[in-house]
């Protein structure tokens, strides 16, 4: 069986087609224009475009699942808001089903990667599994027993929003100690540049070059080569976001519970200290059988691979 995942972003548009086992067979990616019916237009070039790429007919594949920001209505299909683009109540499946006479599915886009690394990735033969993203936001995803988690209103598995620091620092959502107010890669970079304005001896200014140079890469690097500010800001981030995996961990307790996004990217210099919080933290951790703490291993292609899957896992 073939089916054709969309992963909808705000400069493009990626179009994939699958196997059942989330195997890539051909993958097309185009530029997001502006208003609802050019997005379907071009969401429907991506996907005759990822079919060519293929090798196969559009009328091959079972369905077309997308991956879409904002806040969604899987059951109507309905986009209700997206900052982004500036979509209000946007009924994508509709224009899709359209111009590709397909079934179409509709997904929240951090739920189609969570899913995805469940399929095909880091998950894959588990029955649960909780996705982090470390991006610029915090965001995640749960499989539970082998079901898409979304909550009654689809507006579950907001883990950037739950708070880790009581009255900690602001969020973008308003509240104060945010997940995502430590361990975004936002959050990285802002902490970096704030030890930076504090100890102008830092390595990290020769690394950087400037404040606007800082990157998701910059205070591991500078800490790699002995930097003591650096150093302050990696155990900072490393406690936080122990903290926050060992909390979510104890929620669900899942078989995997995975890390994406870029801050992922150093590997073991950021997952053996988390594992090492988790192992100490993990209410479980007297148990046989523990969650695996691993890294994300699909990367772009997560959100692809989930969406175009979403079928098999309603």
């Amino acid at each position: 069986m073939k089916y054709l995942g969309i992963d909808l972003g705000g400069t493009n548009v990626a179009a994939a087609v699958v196997d059942s086992e989330g195997t890539i067979l051909g993958k097309v990616s185009l530029p997001t224009p502006r208003g609802a019916e050019a997005v379907a237009d071009q969401m429907a070039a991506a996907a005759r475009g990822a079919a060519e790429a293929a090798g196969t007919a559009l009328d091959e594949v079972v369905s077309v699942g997308i991956g879409a920001p904002g806040a969604i209505e899987p059951d109507t299909g309905v986009i209700k808001y997206w900052s982004n683009l500036d979509f209000t109540n946007v009924p994508i499946t509709a224009l899709m089903k359209a111009r590709l006479d397909k079934e179409i599915l509709l997904e929240n886009d951090a739920n189609a990667a969570a899913l995805g690394e469940y399929a095909a990735g880091a998950g894959k033969g588990s029955q649960s599994m909780v996705a982090v993203t470390l991006g610029t936001g915090v965001g995640g995803g749960a499989i539970l027993n082998g079901k898409l988690y979304t909550g009654f209103n689809y507006a579950g598995m907001e883990i950037g929003h739950f708070v880790i620091e009581h009255g900690g620092r602001l969020c973008t959502c308003g509240r104060r100690g945010c997940f995502e107010a430590y361990c975004s890669a936002t959050a990285l970079i802002k902490r970096t540049r704030q030890v930076m304005e504090e100890d102008r001896t830092s390595r990290l200014w020769e690394l950087a070059g400037s404040l606007e140079g800082v990157n998701g890469r910059t205070p591991f690097d500078a800490a790699a080569q002995g930097d003591p500010a650096a150093g302050k800001v990696i155990d900072e981030y490393v406690d936080y976001l122990g903290c926050g995996v060992a909390s979510l961990v104890n929620i669900f307790q899942p078989e995997v519970i995975c890390i994406g996004g870029g801050p992922s990217a150093q590997g073991e210099t950021l997952m053996a200290p988390v594992r090492y919080i988790l192992n100490r933290e993990d209410y479980a951790r007297n148990n046989l059988h523990r969650t695996r703490l691993v890294r994300a291993a699909l990367g772009n292609d997560a959100g692809l691979i989930g969406a175009a899957l979403l079928p098999l896992f309603r």
